[in-house]
Parts: C-alpha cells; structure tokens; sequence
C-alpha cells in the first residue's frame, strides 16, 4: 500500500543554526509577525532573530502574548496584529505553544473564522510561509501538520491537522533550549518521548516513521536524565533537540494514540502542562494497551536497554513499560494532585474527559481496541 511521508521543506540543525538559516529566513516575504512568549522574549532569543532580520533590513512585527498552551483567544489577538502590521509570513520562536500559535494565526489570518471551525477537518488552504525555531526539546511541532488549540467556550483542546500547517522551515539550535528550567525539560521531553512510542505503536506506522520513531525513544532514554540534572550538558541536549525533531517527524506520518487522546482533555479542564498531562498517563495507558503490540514494544524494550536478547517477546515489552515509568519517577513525575488536581473535581470530568478523547480520533489508532469504558477505567485508575 502507498504511504505519505511529510516533513518540514528545510531543517537546519546544529549550532549556530539560526545564524545559518538567516538568508533562508530572509528570503520568506517582506515582513514577519513574530509570536513567543513574554518569557521568550526577556530572556533574548527573540533579540537574535530580530538581528538576522535588521541585518537584511527586514521590518518586523512581535506578538508575545502566547502565556502557556495557545487558546482560541489569543490566536484572534496574533491575526489582528497580523493583518494590522501587513505582516506577510510568520517566525514562531519558543516552546510548542508559539509553534502551535504560527499555524492558527496563518490560519485565521488567511480564512477567518472561529478555531472550531476547522476541528475534524483537513486544513489545505494555502497558508503564509512559517520559519520555527523551538526553544524546548519535545513537542515537535517544528515538523508537524498539527496544531493544539483551546476552544475557551467549550474547554476543550483541538487537535487541527492539514498539510498546510507544515512549517517552510525548521530552525533547531539546541543552545535555545539551554534556559529551559528542570521542570519544564522533563514535561518536554517526555512529551517527545510518548510521541516516539505512540507513532511506533500506531496502527499507521510504516517503514519510515519507524526508523525517526526508534531513533528518538533510543536518544531520549539515553539523554533526557542527564538533561533533565544538568541543563547546561551541551551534549544532552543537543541529542534531545535531534529526539524531539526525530519524534515530530514519525508521529506528524504515523499519528499518536491513546496516551494523547487522553491527554488534551486534562489540560484543557485542568490546565496541566501537555507533555506533564502525557507523563502521567503513559504508564497505566501503555499497560493497558502492550497486548496488542507485544512485539513493537519488545523491540522498544531491546533497542533501550531494558530488555535483552535472551528476554522473549512479552518479558521484553514489560520492562519497556517498567523502565518508561521508571524514567518518568527521574523526572520527578507524580500523580495528578501533585499538581493542583482535586480528585473529586477529576472524577466528576471523567465522563466528559472520555467523551473527548474518543472524540478526538487519536485512540482508534491504537493496535488495541480501545473502548469509552476502557477509558474511564484508566482515568480513575490515576488516583
């Protein structure tokens, strides 16, 4: 059967990778809107791209108002300074918030409309030219036709795919990520690193995304503790930027599963950061799922290190899962009232939290099949 494979038309990699994309970033349109964080932006990687700009005596426009994961709200405000600065492409510099943020903004300054909108539909449009250039290792949006977007009225985050939200170019100089706190470097990188693991479980894996996907869970086990310890280890994180690139590449083709789908509804009722939302729920979801892939997540479980030649397919895929919780532990992730979840609250939401998840498509992608009712077991099973 014939199979797609999307990436982004240029990565540049490496160090000074900014500074090398410079000319390519020049040569996107006449002026960009620029979208970060408040944070982003007072600690000066937006400085450094506005200085590639002012070197090519390219204008620009900033927006920085993405405070935390991107809402409907603040992707109006983006498309408004868009339109209003004649802004003609779009630089997204930070986590995968502001990446997220360049291809709504795109979108809603291109078609208009509400967010919802275009939920569960296929996005083709012809789009402004996009640069991204993360500042954390993990979401992968860099190299996605995805983005994450909070419908505020009906609390519930989007999942928006098409072609058209491909970013032109992908900018990935690990020294950016370099200020990224501990916390922050554990939410991230296990959100790449469910990504590796969900795209190689999928049911839509194919040759391709099995090679990014293995690649990445293999740096991620291997780099993200000495990341997560030590921000300042040059060499952690420039594997974990590669594993987080690598990551968004294999799910961008071959999609995610249960884990996500269960996922976006805790951050959007309770605000916990994505890849900590992911983090919590990977261990209980990959139990519950490993019998329907026994020999992908042996492999997984070979290619860490967790398991050995001599161990058979089921023991294999066990220590995987054990050693991903065990990972999980080392990056200092609790359970849900670790962070502000209140039981009560939580179980109540379940039911709609379960609505969410399967409505979202991403669970059917599992090689098991996955039920309301399997769902609601592995919430609850959470506390």
């Amino acid at each position: 059967m014939a199979q797609q494979f999307f990436i982004p038309s240029k990565i540049i990699t490496g160090k000074n990778a900014l500074e090398a994309a410079g000319d390519r970033i020049g040569s996107m349109g006449k002026k960009p809107l620029i979208v970060c964080g408040p944070n982003v932006l007072k600690i000066g990687v937006t400085k450094k791209i506005v200085v590639e700009l002012e070197k090519r005596g390219i204008s620009y426009a900033i927006y920085s108002d993405i405070t935390g994961e991107p809402t409907d709200e603040m992707i109006d405000g983006g498309a408004e300074i868009y339109k209003k600065e004649s802004c003609d492409f779009l630089i997204g510099v930070g986590g995968g918030s502001s990446l997220d943020a360049i291809k709504a903004i795109a979108l809603k300054a291109v078609c208009g409309g509400e967010m919802s909108d275009y939920m569960g539909v296929s996005v083709e449009e012809k789009l402004p030219p996009m640069a991204a250039i993360p500042t954390t290792a993990g979401t992968g949006s860099e190299a996605t036709q995805f983005t994450i977007i909070t419908d505020t009225k009906n609390d519930v985050k989007m999942l928006l795919k098409g072609e058209s939200f491909m970013p032109d170019l992908a900018v990935i100089d690990p020294a950016f990520t370099f200020t990224a706190p501990p916390g922050v470097t554990a939410s991230t990188g296990l959100d790449a690193l469910t990504h590796a693991i969900e795209a190689y479980t999928s049911k839509k894996a194919q040759p391709l995304t099995d090679i990014f996907a293995v690649s990445a869970v293999r740096r991620i086990f291997k780099n993200l503790p000495a990341a997560y310890e030590d921000g300042k280890n040059s060499s952690a994180r420039e594997e974990m930027s590669l594993a987080a690139l690598e990551a968004g590449i294999a799910f961008n083709n071959a999609s995610v599963t249960i884990v996500h789908g269960m996922s976006r509804p805790i951050g959007a009722l309770f605000h916990v950061p994505h890849g900590t939302s992911n983090a919590i729920l990977l261990y209980p979801c990959l139990k519950y799922v490993a019998d329907g892939a026994v020999d992908r997540f042996a492999v997984l479980g070979r290619e860490t290190g967790a398991a050995s030649d001599e161990d058979n397919d089921a023991a294999a895929a066990e220590k995987f899962i054990e050693a991903v919780q065990e990972l999980c532990r080392k990056c200092g992730i609790g359970k849900p009232d670790v962070y502000g979840i209140k039981e009560e609250e939580f179980l109540k939401a379940v039911p709609k939290m379960a609505d969410d998840a399967v409505a979202s498509g991403s669970p059917a992608n599992t090689r098991k099949e996955v039920k309301k009712e399997d769902i609601i077991r592995i919430y609850q099973s959470l506390w």
